[in-house]
C-alpha cells in the first residue's frame, strides 16, 4: 500500500474521474440500476458533473484521489450531510475503486483521508448510504465498523433507488483503522 499516493482532485482530473467513476458505477451496478442509468450516466454525463464540482471548490466538501504511479485507482468525496437521516454527521458522498484495483487497501485509504477531512470541519461521525443489494459495499463498511441505521430513498439524477445508512458516531476507527487481518489459507497437499 506504501505505492498508493492520496491528493485532492482538481478540475484537471475531471476526465479521469468520470472514466474510473464509470467503470466503478458499472461494475458494482450492473445487477442493481435500471438500463437507463446506464445509457444516461456515461462518462460525458460524469465529466460535467465533475468539472462543475470541481471548478467551483466547496472548503466544506472533499475530493480525494488515490493514485498508484500516477493512475488514478481509487476516487472519495466527503462533506456536509445531504439527507436528514444521517444526522449531523459529515457524509460520506462517494467511494470508487477502479474494478481492477479493489481488496487492495485503497477503499480503506480513501475513507481514512475522508474521515479525516471531516474531523478538520469539527464532525464527530461519519455517515453514507449504500444502494440496497450493494453487498459487497455494506460488507467493507460494516468491516470498518458502520453500522447500519435506516433507510432513505435517493431521488437521483435518472434513478431513484433505495439506500441503506451506515453510521459512524465516532471518527477515530475510520481514520485510524485496525489492520486488516490475512485470510486463513489452507494448503493441499
Amino acid at each position: 500500500m506504501s505505492d498508493i499516493a492520496v491528493r485532492p482532485a482538481t478540475v484537471g482530473d475531471a476526465e479521469a474521474i468520470a472514466r474510473l467513476h464509470v467503470a466503478a458505477w458499472r461494475d458494482t451496478y450492473r445487477a442493481l440500476a435500471p438500463v437507463e442509468a446506464f445509457r444516461k450516466l456515461d462518462e460525458a454525463h460524469r465529466f460535467g458533473r465533475w468539472t462543475a464540482m470541481l471548478s467551483a471548490p466547496n472548503p466544506q466538501q472533499a475530493v480525494l484521489l488515490a493514485t498508484r504511479r500516477d493512475r488514478l485507482v481509487g476516487i472519495g468525496a466527503a462533506g456536509a450531510p445531504c439527507e436528514a437521516a444521517f444526522g449531523d454527521r459529515g457524509e460520506i458522498k462517494s467511494l470508487y475503486v477502479d474494478p481492477d484495483s479493489k481488496r487492495q487497501g485503497i477503499g480503506r485509504r480513501l475513507l481514512a483521508a475522508l474521515a479525516e477531512h471531516l474531523a478538520r470541519r469539527h464532525y464527530r461521525g461519519a455517515a453514507l448510504g449504500v444502494v440496497a443489494g450493494n453487498e459487497a459495499a455494506i460488507g467493507f463498511y460494516q468491516s470498518l465498523g458502520g453500522r447500519v441505521a435506516g433507510h432513505y430513498t435517493d431521488p437521483g439524477p435518472i434513478w431513484r433507488s433505495d439506500n441503506i445508512v451506515l453510521l459512524w458516531d465516532d471518527l477515530m476507527p475510520l481514520i485510524h483503522p485496525a489492520p486488516k487481518r490475512p485470510s486463513s489459507q489452507t494448503e493441499d497437499r
